[in-house]
C-alpha cells in the first residue's frame, strides 16, 4: 500500500476540525487542493486498504451545552450485544457505544457515554436505557461520572 503526496494531503485535511457545513467534504477537498470526487475516492481507497482504519468525532460535551457526562459500563449477555447496542445508539443522549472484553473482577462488556444537564438526568437516562433493553438489575451497570476532563487530541500524521 503506497501513500502518495495527494493521499498525504487528504490525511492532513481529515485530521483537522471537521467542517460544520452542508458540504463538509467539499470544504475538506478544497483544503487538500483536490476535487471533492477525488478526495472522496482517495478516502474510500485508503479506508478499504487499511491506510485509514477509522474516523471519529470527539464530543466536547461542555461546549455542546451539557454539564454532566457519564460513562455507563453495562453487563450485557454476549448473545444480545448487537441488539442492545443498537437500542443504546438510538438514544439521542448517547454519543458513544462500544463493546470491550471483560475481566474476572470487571464483568462489564458494553459502554455508553451519556450526556445531560444534571446527574439526575443522566440517572434517568440510564434507567430508561435499562428499561428499554431489559438490563434492569442495578448490579448490571456502573455509572462512572466525569470528574475532570483531560486534553482530547488525536495523533497527527504528515505534519
Amino acid at each position: 500500500m503506497t501513500i502518495d503526496e495527494k493521499d498525504r494531503q487528504v490525511i492532513r485535511a481529515l485530521q483537522g476540525a471537521f467542517p460544520l457545513s452542508p458540504h463538509p467534504y467539499a470544504e475538506l477537498a478544497e483544503r487538500a487542493g483536490l476535487s471533492e470526487e477525488e478526495f472522496l475516492s482517495r478516502t474510500r481507497r485508503m479506508k478499504e486498504n487499511g491506510a485509514i482504519r477509522k474516523m471519529g468525532a470527539v464530543l466536547q460535551h461542555r461546549k455542546a451545552g451539557f454539564k454532566e457526562n457519564v460513562l455507563i459500563a453495562w453487563r450485557v449477555p454476549p448473545e444480545r450485544t448487537d441488539e442492545v447496542c443498537r437500542r443504546f445508539c438510538a438514544h439521542p443522549r448517547v454519543s458513544h457505544c462500544y463493546d470491550r472484553n471483560t475481566a474476572p473482577d470487571w464483568p462489564y462488556n458494553v459502554y455508553t457515554m451519556v450526556h445531560g444537564q444534571t446527574r439526575e438526568e443522566c440517572e434517568s437516562i440510564a434507567r430508561e436505557l435499562a428499561s428499554e433493553t431489559g438490563i434492569t438489575e442495578r448490579a448490571d451497570r456502573q455509572m462512572l461520572y466525569t470528574l475532570r476532563e483531560w486534553k482530547k487530541a488525536s495523533l497527527v500524521y504528515f505534519c
